[in-house]
């Protein structure tokens, strides 16, 4: 994104799931921040109030697959199927692949009809050798102007974001930077 303007976008992969999803919701309202949560079609189907309590706080959606699918093992016709079927519950223009991992004919396929959304910053939340602080101190090394960070809204991330979500938000309102979502 724009690397002159002190602006970043945070991102949530992965839910929506009642196990985690609420508490950022929860958060992020607390702090008046609005994101983009990137979610798992399957996922929505399966928690339409979530899928809807996201939507009404004024957040932005974006299409994760319906299956969290790795492109590189499947078609251009397989993978942009299974895009289509997240979207049926989705209804957004914004696609995120899974691991990040999308093979050139998938994404020139796709970014005909999608805009394709990565990231800069990886908290690495979800890894289960890293710690609340080190998810906190991968947010304050690598967040710049125009930042993508990607959190996670899953059962591997949420206890490290208990702690380590509102220090990064705060840490970001102390830097200056604004929160803002994809147009």
């Amino acid at each position: 994104m724009d690397p002159r303007e002190r602006a970043v976008y945070l991102t949530f992969d992965d839910g929506p799931i009642p196990e985690a999803t609420p508490y950022i919701l929860d958060l992020l309202k607390q702090y008046g921040i609005k994101a983009t949560f990137f979610m798992v079609g399957d996922n929505a189907r399966k928690y339409p109030e979530l899928h809807q309590r996201v939507v009404a706080e004024g957040h932005r959606i974006g299409n994760h697959t319906h299956n969290h699918l790795g492109g590189l093992r499947h078609t251009v016709r397989e993978y942009s199927y299974n895009v289509e079927k997240a979207n049926a519950y989705l209804h957004t223009n914004l696609v995120r692949p899974p691991h990040g991992w999308m093979r050139h004919d998938q994404y020139a396929w796709l970014s005909r009809k999608f805009k394709i959304v990565m990231w800069d910053l990886v908290t690495r939340d979800y890894s289960k050798w890293m710690t609340a602080d080190d998810v906190l101190n991968n947010v304050k090394r690598y967040a710049r102007p125009g930042s993508i960070i990607t959190f996670h809204d899953s059962l591997k991330s949420i206890e490290k974001l208990r702690t380590a979500l509102p220090l990064a938000i705060e840490w970001l309102m102390a830097e200056g930077y604004a929160f803002k979502i994809f147009d």
